[in-house]
């Protein structure tokens, strides 16, 4: 007899009665895989930025959760994300970034693709010398795409293939931030950088929400734009997140600073706003640059998280995107000893995965709920990870 490995009811109670999620979210490999579809395959999740392929031809293999993908940019310019196999007989077809001169071609047999994904090419299939054969047809046998999508320069994907349309499932936060509907341009080889976490995803997600931590986590920041400064931001189902009223630019020797957004208006002179997108992605715009953090699961208590900056022009002085690459990272890696040692803090049998403050926590309540709907959705679906009944 067999029981569900997990009771979420307490998580989805109101913040002031609510129970965080319990330790098995955070640890154990069936329920890892178990959130792999619920929360990132069935939704919009973020796998990469479209300035990783920033010309036609231009190929980048990655992993997404043990997918093998293939992210590139066809030779009409449009972002375009692949399974990385060869239809034949499963190979990966490309092993390194690089640029696809003709076509993609399989290193096993020669089958190749268009950048589109077309098969064009099955030599000696029929056959010594016949490329052919009645049986296979190359227009059933294409690349298989992954549903995909580019807002703010990050490359969202569905792989389930039946989320709503971006546009809708993005509505909230686009109109929120419509101020900002502007183009952005990656800050370069600088404004790139990685961070590699001992931590559950779920638990930087957590902590990017709130702004509870900053006296404490960091000082630095809260030197200016202090705890009292901060709002909270809820979307249920969607986002969440905090905002501060105190924004100080960053300067360069010369006291000059990054050129603003055009008309971003005048509410965000000193404003700015920090939204984790449901389920992987943190995002921050401010009046002269923004961020995004995509979280990439390496497992139950692994994480790496990618971190790129954008700007509001092309070719913005290189040392102060240095300076500015330089403070991001030393604020964002301020925070890895807290979301390793919540990780190792849920090895503690006794930990029924802790209270909330309802004035404080709010915004990660608002996320928690999000995952417990999600899972009971996906569960009432599929079943739920079951354990022997004790």
């Amino acid at each position: 007899m067999t029981q569900p490995l997990t009771d979420l009811d307490q998580v989805r109670a109101p913040t002031a009665r609510a129970h965080g999620l319990p330790n098995a979210h955070y640890i154990d490999p069936a329920i890892f895989e178990e959130e792999k579809h619920a929360l990132l395959f069935s939704q919009w999740a973020g796998l990469a930025v479209a300035a990783d392929v920033p010309e036609p031809g231009d190929a980048k293999p990655l992993e997404f959760i043990g997918m093998p993908l293939l992210l590139i940019r066809d030779r009409e310019g449009v972002v375009r994300v692949f399974q990385n196999i060869c239809r034949h007989r499963g190979m990966i077809l490309v092993d390194a970034p690089r640029r696809i001169e003709g076509a993609i071609r399989c290193p096993y047999h020669s089958w190749c693709y268009s950048t589109r994904g077309a098969l064009v090419a099955t030599p000696h299939v029929g056959g010594p010398g016949h490329n052919t054969h009645e049986s296979i047809h190359r227009e059933d046998l294409g690349l298989v795409e992954v549903r995909s999508h580019v807002w703010r320069d990050i490359v969202w994907i569905n792989v389930s293939g039946d989320a709503p349309a971006f546009e809708e499932a993005m509505a909230g936060l686009m109109a929120r931030w419509r101020d900002f509907d502007l183009p952005v341009y990656h800050g370069g080889h600088e404004s790139r950088f990685t961070l590699e976490v001992a931590t559950n995803w779920k638990l930087a997600v957590e902590n990017y929400c709130e702004s509870y931590h900053l006296p404490w986590v960091h000082p630095g920041l809260n030197s200016y734009s202090r705890l009292e400064d901060h709002y909270h931001i809820e979307a249920p189902d969607a986002f969440s997140g905090q905002g501060t009223m105190v924004y100080r630019q960053i300067t360069n020797e010369h006291a000059e600073t990054f050129p603003d957004f055009d008309d971003v208006g005048a509410k965000w002179n000193e404003q700015a706003e920090y939204i984790a997108a449901y389920p992987n992605v943190l995002l921050g715009v401010h009046r002269d640059h923004a961020f995004a953090i995509i979280l990439e699961p390496k497992g139950p208590e692994r994480t790496v998280e990618h971190v790129h900056l954008y700007y509001s022009v092309p070719g913005t002085d290189e040392g102060l995107r240095m300076r500015n690459a330089q403070l991001w990272k030393s604020v964002f890696e301020e925070d890895i000893f807290v979301v390793e040692g919540m990780q190792r803090g849920r090895h503690a049998s006794g930990f029924d995965g802790g209270r909330f403050s309802p004035v404080m926590d709010s915004p990660t309540h608002c996320f928690h709920d999000w995952v417990a709907g999600r899972i009971e959705a996906h569960r009432a679906l599929h079943g739920a990870p079951a354990r022997a009944a004790e």
